[in-house]
């Protein structure tokens, strides 16, 4: 039995559509809110991003701060014990 490329095609689309809603029903986005889900999901990805860039540059500036501040203490410390 010779299958035509076309009925191929739509048994195959059948098939990836089936397989792509099994996915979403087992991961809990099969009903009509599964949008709103996946656009806050993708909000606090988002958020956590930029929470982690920042919390970086805070604690780059911080360790900065510090080194700059103990060398000038070391240099005012020099220069007001001579």
């Amino acid at each position: 039995m010779d299958i035509e490329q076309a009925e191929l095609e739509i048994l195959l689309e059948r098939a990836a559509e089936a397989g792509a809603r099994k996915a979403l029903s087992d991961v809990g986005l099969h009903d009509d809110d599964a949008i709103h889900d996946v656009y806050e999901l993708r909000n606090l990805l988002d958020s956590w991003r930029e929470t982690k860039g920042a919390v970086g540059q805070t604690i780059t500036r911080v360790v900065t701060l510090t080194i700059l501040s103990g060398i000038a203490a070391a240099i005012g410390m020099q220069f007001f014990s001579e």
